[in-house]
């Protein structure tokens, strides 16, 4: 059992139509058809959306995301229309809402990685593979790869895990001309937002993006290059052979498999709520990675 501890009531807001739950994000339908994204400070671990919400993780991711879009928009169009919350919307949606173009989603979450870690290293330590790809023998956690790869995934319901698949189980589904543009994409994506990161002293081990049509061109969508979705490593602490510190939820996951906590993570029990040393440092992390890569002051 996971998902929500407490799955939150959406707000309700005239004009607007409540679609999804997500871990993090809100998500409406305007009068116009456009889609509204709003982002919470929902926290999620394990599977879990943990009752526990950290003060602005929502406003980071959204700023985060613009900063980034802006830093890709000579290689791919973004779905953002306009960052103005609806009317009648609360006031705290200031910050941390998105009005997107509706698209024909792509059902897969298109990875690419730099680094070996996480679920590559679990796959590559069995068959020196990942998705498939063969990598050359001595690689250890937090190895750089020779060259970056597309390790796409099957996108899972909240509660689920994402599962890893072949390229070509992508072609399959999707087409081979549509998983050719993906990777592509992907992998041009990847390295840019790894030598703008690389430039401001952190490493980007991996990231995934969403993808969705709009017509014939292939558009960037949902959220991009956060700490909720990628691996951020400060450069100066980089170390291959061990787990990396990194800009993410990691005080979060290592205080709910501590014995503070008490929670047997291979029980069914709902995870306790976080201590608040543990939110204000997760704040504090999510806060740095976003001034480092911006080289703006938090406010």
């Amino acid at each position: 059992m996971s998902g929500f501890v407490e799955k939150p009531e959406p707000i309700q807001v005239p004009g607007l139509v409540h679609l999804h739950t997500g871990k993090v994000r809100e998500l409406y339908r305007n009068e116009a058809g456009d889609l509204v994204m709003v982002a919470s400070d929902r926290i999620s671990a394990y599977d879990w959306v943990l009752p526990t919400e950290i003060p602005d993780k929502g406003r980071v991711l959204t700023q985060l995301s613009l900063w980034w879009f802006d830093q890709l928009a000579d290689l791919l169009p973004h779905h953002v229309l306009s960052t103005e919350p609806p009317a009648g919307a609360p006031d705290d949606w200031a910050g941390r809402t998105l009005v997107c173009k509706s698209l024909n989603m792509v059902p897969v979450e298109c990875v690419a990685r730099g680094y070996l870690t996480g679920s590559g290293l679990a796959e590559y330590d069995e068959s020196r593979t990942v998705c498939g790809l063969a990598l050359p023998e001595g690689l250890v956690d937090g190895s750089e790869l020779p060259a970056p790869i597309f390790t796409p995934a099957t996108k899972a319901a909240v509660g689920e895990h994402d599962e890893n698949v072949p390229y070509e189980e992508v072609a399959r589904q999707v087409g081979a001309e549509t998983a050719a543009q993906l990777r592509q994409a992907t992998l041009a994506a990847y390295s840019r937002a790894r030598d703008v990161a690389r430039d401001r002293g952190i490493i980007l081990a991996d990231t995934k993006f969403e993808f969705g049509f709009d017509g014939e061109a292939l558009v960037l969508a949902d959220e991009v290059l956060t700490p909720d979705s990628s691996r951020f490593w400060p450069a100066e602490r980089w170390e291959p052979g061990r787990a990396q510190p990194s800009y993410d939820k990691q005080f979060v996951r290592d205080w709910l498999t501590s014995a503070e906590s008490g929670w047997d993570r291979g029980s069914e029990q709902p995870p306790p709520s976080l201590p608040q040393h543990i939110v204000d440092a997760t704040r504090a992390k999510y806060v740095e990675a976003y001034e480092r890569l911006t080289g703006t002051t938090w406010s």
